[in-house]
């Protein structure tokens, strides 16, 4: 293969060939990466930004962002800036990062946590009163405070059921895959809970539930699309923690049997007078075809034909009622 390369004098930037090459990673998380990596350094464009000046769509840019993560070329942290709101800052890498790497990078410790607001004061301790006090100075004694009330412990995860199958298994992780493109406020999903949510939904499929129910129930219990769902991992795994009984209308129809096709009840007609071969369904268990019978009955006694025929017909008549239950009562 022959190749015509013109090295730019202006305006390229230089890309890792390990990324161009990365065989996990698909064209459109390599052309969100390099577009990212092109930009100045102090352009504070986000990667949806990127992913909707590149054309890149909504299911495809979720792929492309978690093969990113996965690399280690992307990473992302939730922090609280003023006014007590949060927002997602990213970090954009040419080579991958562990998240102790990113960490140092970003400016804080691994396992620092957000510092506290303000800066640390002096405690001021009060002096004598420059008058002397009248009346009763005796302060009454404070009430106990309350005690803490103890958070109930966190509800465990189910455990696995035992009877679920890879397949089923394997069904549910697909499941839950598809909650993000069913409502775009179910994207938002931890990842702490999705093995739940597969076990969940593993339950569900076991017991003879479909796919389709599993994300019919979470579709019809959504909120209005005016409104947030401010914990859509626990409402999914609100959902979907009774496994509802299968009902006769929702379990699998039996398997109708085959019909027989036509052509096996018809036979060839031995006849000489047809110049390809011609089939037909018999009456019995003729091996002629009606014309060649015709032909063959026209040389004979006219009467004769018509008996012959009535006596047919009779016998086919009687054989059609016998198969429908109208005879034999």
């Amino acid at each position: 293969m022959q190749r015509h390369v013109i090295p730019p004098t202006r305006f390229f930037s230089q890309a890792p060939n390990e990324i161009i090459r990365h065989p996990r990673l698909n064209s459109d998380a390599v052309r969100l990466l390099t577009w990212q990596l092109s930009l100045p350094a102090d352009d504070d464009e986000s990667l949806s930004a990127t992913a909707r000046r590149a054309s890149i769509g909504k299911c495809a840019f979720l792929s492309a962002k978690r093969q990113l993560k996965d690399e280690g070329y992307v990473h992302e942290w939730r922090e609280q800036v003023a006014r007590g709101r949060w927002q997602t800052r990213q970090l954009v890498s040419n080579v991958p990062l562990s998240a102790e790497e990113a960490a140092l990078i970003r400016g804080a410790s691994p396992t620092g946590g957000i510092p506290a607001a303000g800066e640390p004061t002096v405690r001021v301790v009060g002096g004598l009163p420059d008058t002397t006090p009248t009346g009763n100075t005796v302060q009454p004694s404070p009430e106990p405070e309350p005690e803490p009330e103890v958070d109930p412990e966190p509800e465990l995860a189910p455990e696995p059921d035992p009877a679920a199958s890879a397949d089923d298994l394997a069904d549910a992780r697909r499941v839950v895959e598809e909650l993000a493109y069913l409502d775009a406020r179910l994207g938002r999903v931890p990842r702490a809970i999705l093995p739940e949510l597969t076990d969940l939904a593993a339950a569900w499929l076991t017991a003879g539930h479909t796919a389709h129910a599993l994300l019919t129930e979470v579709r019809r219990n959504l909120p209005t699309p005016d409104v947030r769902v401010h914990s859509p991992g626990g409402l999914v795994r609100y959902l979907w923690r009774d496994v509802p009984a299968l009902t006769l209308a929702q379990a699998p129809a039996a398997p109708t049997p085959p019909q027989t096709p036509r052509v096996a009840t018809m036979r060839e007609c031995e006849g000489p007078g047809h110049i390809q071969p011609l089939l037909f369904r018999p009456l019995g268990d003729e091996d002629h075809c009606g014309g060649c019978r015709r032909a063959r009955a026209g040389a004979a006694d006219p009467e004769q034909t018509w008996v012959d025929t009535a006596r047919r017909g009779a016998t086919a008549a009687r054989e059609a009622m016998r198969g429908i239950g109208v005879m034999g009562a």
